[in-house]
C-alpha cells in the first residue's frame, strides 16, 4: 500500500474507533499498518541519524560516541 493511502486508511480507522468501534478483523488492520508505519518511520530516522555529524563552533567533530558507534556496524552490513 502506497503511504498517503496507509496513512489515510490508519487515520479512517482511528477516527471510526473514536466513533462507533471497530470489528475485529478492522482492529488486526489497524495494529499490522501501525506497524508496518513505525517500521518504516523508523527506518528512515534512523538513516537520517546516520547521516548526521555534530561539530562544535570550533569546526570540532562532537558526534557522541553511541551514534559513531552505530554507524560504523551499519556500515559494516
Amino acid at each position: 500500500m502506497e503511504l498517503k493511502s496507509e496513512l489515510n486508511r490508519i487515520n479512517e480507522l482511528a477516527k471510526k474507533a473514536k466513533t462507533e468501534g471497530l470489528t475485529d478483523k478492522e482492529k488486526i488492520e489497524q495494529k499490522e499498518l501501525r506497524g508496518q508505519y513505525l517500521k518504516r518511520f523508523r527506518s528512515a530516522f534512523e538513516k537520517h541519524l546516520h547521516g548526521l555529524t555534530v561539530v562544535d563552533e570550533l569546526g570540532n567533530d562532537v558526534t557522541p560516541e553511541k551514534l559513531k558507534k552505530s554507524k560504523k556496524r551499519r556500515h559494516k552490513h
